[in-house]
């Protein structure tokens, strides 16, 4: 099936959950699940609002798709998510066995990328960059203002 939206397009939508967040004073991570081209969930950093430590984005979203799709395995379905996911969020994905996950900004000191892809599922794809320098600067503008 050729997708009518792009990668950069799902971002974007990942992005206004971001921006999301950062209107509730939690770190601006939003991430979209996608599924034959259409978002199924959506979901936004709510530590703080959930009194949480595991309630990020990414779970949030997973979660959210899980219930949709009616089934613990997402192996058809994309993660599009504004910051690398952490170890955490990682070794959720790995047991929903999502196809494939993007994300926007990188992050050395929590990524998942730091022990390697071998966190997710062995049938996950990643790919990352996509709107790369939005993404870093809603957390730039975060962080500075906690300062």
């Amino acid at each position: 099936m050729l997708s009518v939206y792009s990668d950069d397009y799902f971002m974007q939508q990942a992005i206004k959950e971001a921006e999301t967040a950062l209107l509730k004073g939690e770190i601006p991570v939003g991430a979209v699940v996608v599924c034959d081209n259409k978002i199924i969930a959506r979901g936004h950093n709510q530590t703080e609002q959930l009194h949480d430590v595991t309630a990020h984005a990414e779970m949030i979203a997973v979660t959210a798709a899980a219930n949709n799709m009616g089934a613990k395995y997402l192996p058809d379905c994309t993660l599009y998510v504004t910051l690398e996911p952490c170890a955490m969020c990682a070794g959720a994905l790995f047991w929903s066995q999502i196809g494939r996950v993007v994300y926007g900004a990188a992050d050395d000191k929590r990524g998942f990328m730091r022990f390697g892809k071998a966190l997710l599922h062995p049938k996950t794809t990643v790919e990352y960059g996509v709107r790369e320098e939005t993404c870093a600067e809603l957390l730039t503008r975060f962080f500075k203002a906690k300062r």
